[in-house]
């Protein structure tokens, strides 16, 4: 089985530069998109359902912003909207579906902004988020996390560490979320199989930057604790149509 996380950026604006075709042609089991950025009423039927795929859609309220959907080839047992907080919710962060092995808890995390200044609404997802995994793993199933965390954790995960150290994503706290969750025995599977640098997620769209590699690796796949499956984990930064771009979880 085959499970892919992208930020895409804009539905609507990804299906014009060749979603459909890169679906077809991958055909994973199970795609959690963020930044959907549109309201069901703005899809036309391909975006609803793509050919050979069943979809769910938790749109934000604000229009044009955030958003997240799931698009599986096979119905989860539940799809679950949110975390049942009023305030994350309406941002439209978070679709958890059961699968008949595991938990899939596909994510949008909000961006700590400039010197961090929507800091504290950014850690109280990630407790929030956590606390949700967590408990979903007392259910006895393995629990991945995907998504767009908007963290790179170490200096390895960005191209400039060193002049990035005051920007979003990359702030103490935010920082020290990720380590403590792979303390807690989450593991970050792209790195545990890539141990490499210059693997990376999204690319800023001024300076050339994606042609020159200089990204940031903020796209994850986290197991929970006790995860031995085998696996592969990958991603494609030759695939285009977003300022990020896939990353996939093959399970062996």
């Amino acid at each position: 089985m085959r499970l892919v996380s992208w930020n895409i950026n804009g539905l609507r604006a990804v299906f014009k530069k060749n979603f459909a075709d890169w679906l077809e042609i991958h055909r994973p089991d199970v795609v959690a998109l963020q930044e959907i950025k549109c309201s069901l009423a703005q899809l036309e039927p391909q975006m609803l359902k793509p050919a050979g795929y069943q979809s769910w859609f938790f749109p934000a309220d604000r229009p044009g912003y955030s958003g997240t959907a799931i698009y599986s080839r096979n119905a989860p047992i539940e799809v679950n909207y949110g975390l049942g907080m009023t305030e994350f919710d309406i941002e439209g962060r978070c679709l958890t579906a059961e699968f008949p092995d595991f938990f899939l808890v596909g994510a949008y995390f909000p961006n700590s902004r400039g010197p961090g200044l929507r800091i504290d609404y950014k850690m109280e997802f990630c407790e929030a988020i956590q606390n949700h995994v967590e408990k979903l793993a007392l259910r006895g199933k393995p629990v991945f996390l995907c998504g767009d965390v908007n963290i790179a954790h170490q200096e390895i995960d960005l191209f400039n560490p060193k002049g990035s150290r005051k920007q979003a994503g990359f702030l103490p706290p935010e920082r020290e979320w990720m380590t403590q969750m792979l303390e807690r025995g989450h593991q970050d599977l792209f790195r545990q199989q890539n141990p490499a640098p210059e693997h990376y997620t999204w690319w800023n769209q001024a300076h050339d930057a994606r042609n020159r590699n200089r990204g940031w690796r903020i796209d994850y796949f986290l197991a929970s604790a006790g995860f031995d499956w085998d696996y592969r984990c990958r991603h494609y930064p030759e695939v285009l149509g977003s300022d990020h771009c896939p990353v996939e979880l093959e399970l062996l």
